[in-house]
């Protein structure tokens, strides 16, 4: 009982209410109900109820003591020039923005892949659209050919598709050739072995070729020419003996 009431002493301290700052009051008002709220209509068990009874009890304080702080001129607004120091380190602050730097970055390389992947699909799915267009011409174009065939029909308007298809083919191929032009394996190719074209039955003998007798010439024709065997030429110099004749040299080499 003695140190209850020496503690109780020393709580009783006689301070200005600056230097205390208490109060004790109840409850606002309930703005719904206009009326205060005691502690007996509060349901503990109820956590609603419970925080916004504190937080009525909270409000009547601050309307209660910011009026008497400004009667005894203590300020209770930040200034505008107020520097606090920050409770963390440089050091830590620099290792927050470096993590919140790779997970921006994270971020974004995920991004580009989800991107890229909706391009890979759509490249996909243009693709087989083409392949699926590309099969129901060829179909309708075949259904049409065998009802001409079959005296079913009598239009040849498939033909002219297929000619404006293969034209439309040729020009897009054109121009991509003129756009492109052969590389450079190709140019080597070109230079070492020629630019292609026909080459079976290039030295074939054609009705100009065979009445063109300009570059005939009687003396080397029909094994006449000098160094022949003819009867204006001499005899070849290094004619090979007949058979008898090497037979008989054999023999004498032995």
């Amino acid at each position: 009982q003695d140190g209850l009431k020496q503690c109780l002493a020393e709580f009783r301290q006689q301070l200005a209410w600056v230097e205390r700052l208490d109060v004790t009051l109840g409850p606002v008002a309930d703005p719904i109900s206009q009326s205060a709220s005691t502690s007996d209509a509060v349901d503990p068990e109820n956590d609603f109820q419970r925080e916004m009874s504190f937080y009525r009890q909270a409000q009547a304080a601050v309307l209660e003591a910011l009026p008497r702080l400004r009667k005894l001129q203590v300020p209770t607004r930040r200034p505008d020039d107020y520097f606090a120091e920050m409770a963390k380190s440089d050091q830590q602050m620099q290792k927050i923005r470096q993590k919140l730097k790779s997970k921006q970055e994270a971020m974004e390389r995920s991004e580009k892949a989800k991107q890229l992947r909706a391009m890979r699909k759509y490249g996909k799915k243009v693709q087989t659209e083409v392949l699926q267009r590309r099969q129901k011409e060829k179909k309708n174009m075949l259904n049409a050919v065998k009802k001409y065939q079959k005296g079913l029909s009598d239009k040849l308007d498939f033909l002219d598709e297929e000619q404006t298809s293969s034209q439309g083919n040729k020009k897009g191929n054109a121009s991509q050739r003129t756009k492109k032009g052969p590389n450079a394996k190709r140019r080597y190719k070109n230079q070492k072995f020629g630019f292609g074209g026909k080459k079976k039955g290039s030295k074939w003998n054609t009705k100009e070729s065979f009445n063109d007798i300009s570059s005939f010439q009687s003396k080397v024709a029909h094994n006449k020419g000098p160094g022949k065997g003819g009867k204006g030429g001499k005899k070849a110099l290094n004619k090979r003996p007949g058979k008898r004749a090497r037979q008989k040299m054999k023999n004498r080499a032995r």
